[in-house]
């Protein structure tokens, strides 16, 4: 018996790379400086093998957990990720509306490009987060809040990792970086992708036009082909402990951090008033030499005790890597890549049955574990 379609999330990221230009799956599935991040995750979690208990039986597995004082039916949250919308037409909206489809919180980015109104004006169910890049300006970043806010957001998460611009040498060969430009080799790419170039670039030049940083202003969220000028909207990248108190005192709702390594760091942290935080390698895009997640976590829960609320991320591919984590001491696990490889294979539908994979194979994983919760994990 055949099946179409992807099975697992290599197999998504296959049909990914046959449907992405060459330029665009790079900037996405890629890391930075030697990439050394990326095989850590990888070999981390390769490395991690698990004793497995037998005669318990364990027919239904219970997958839920509780988040910021909220149950969940599954573990998982959608990691917010810039333009995805390049990936599908109308991307975000896409992955948002199959995460409320599995019951799974969506986090915004704020270099989405679809503004936090329009997804939330289409996404229907979706419980939605919202991700904070901070501008040079506070005015215009508190402004950016009250918009959040205005659409029901109660979830907002601080990217605290990001303090320069990673060097990455594919997207320099390619060519890919924001604004976009035309090149030999660009337009070369275009060609041999064509399902992309007409499917979703050509649907945003004969609709709206080409996409943005929908959540900038209108006079300053230029088409990706343009650069953001307007210094105001810069990236502060030099956040320190006074600025998250004042974000505390400013967001009504729960903040936070995403990008711990550091026991110190996530007490931090709790200690300025944040709900969770993410305990993160930012998917091996940042940092060439950073600890992974699944090193830290311990250290890290035992510093800020059972009761802290600890969310991880980076390099998770099957349901095996979410268990890992959580028998390491997270609580919930976002997930990057593996929303945009079912977006790019099959659309809404694909990150709908990627999410449902990644389910399956974590619930498999307990049973021939034997173990009934994931709260039993450690």
């Amino acid at each position: 018996m055949t099946h179409a379609g992807f099975l697992d999330f290599d197999e998504a990221r296959v049909q990914a790379r046959r449907f992405l230009p060459r330029a665009l799956f790079d900037y996405i599935d890629r890391g930075t400086e030697a990439e050394l991040a990326l095989d850590a995750l990888r070999q981390g979690f390769d490395r991690c093998r698990v004793v497995p208990r037998v005669l318990r039986p364990v027919a239904a597995p219970d997958i839920s957990v509780s988040v910021m004082g909220r149950r969940y039916p599954t573990p998982l949250i959608v990691a917010p990720t810039a333009l995805a919308g390049l990936v599908r037409h109308d991307g975000e909206v896409k992955i948002a509306r199959a995460a409320g489809a599995a019951g799974v919180p969506f986090c915004a980015a704020t270099q989405s490009s679809t503004s936090i109104e329009a997804i939330a004006g289409n996404a229907r169910a979706a419980e939605l987060w919202f991700q904070l890049y901070v501008w040079r300006d506070r005015g215009e970043t508190w402004k950016l809040l009250d918009r959040v806010a205005a659409q029901g957001v109660q979830t907002l998460v601080l990217t605290v990792d990001t303090p320069a611009s990673p060097k990455k040498i594919h997207n320099q060969r390619n060519g890919f970086g924001i604004p976009l430009r035309p090149s030999l080799r660009l337009a070369a790419d275009l060609v041999r992708h064509p399902g992309w170039t007409l499917g979703v670039m050509g649907r945003y030049w004969a609709g709206s036009g080409l996409p943005s940083y929908a959540n900038y202003p209108p006079a300053v969220g230029t088409q990706v082909t343009s650069a953001v000028i307007d210094p105001r909207f810069a990236l502060d990248t030099i956040l320190d402990l006074h600025f998250v108190e004042e974000l505390r005192r400013r967001w009504p709702g729960k903040l936070v951090l995403k990008g711990i390594a550091h026991p110190d760091d996530a007490s931090a942290a709790f200690g300025a008033g944040c709900d969770a935080v993410v305990v993160s390698s930012h998917g091996g895009r940042n940092h060439d030499s950073a600890a992974t997640p699944l090193e830290m976590l311990p250290a890290i829960r035992a510093a800020v005790g059972a009761e802290a609320t600890l969310l991880a991320d980076s390099g998770v591919r099957r349901g095996s890597d979410v268990a890992k984590l959580l028998a390491a001491g997270a609580d919930a696990v976002m997930l990057g890549r593996a929303p945009l490889y079912g977006l790019a294979a099959e659309g809404e539908s694909g990150v709908e049955k990627m999410l449902s994979l990644i389910v399956e194979e974590l619930r498999a994983f307990l049973m021939f574990s034997g173990v009934e919760t994931t709260s039993a994990l450690g």
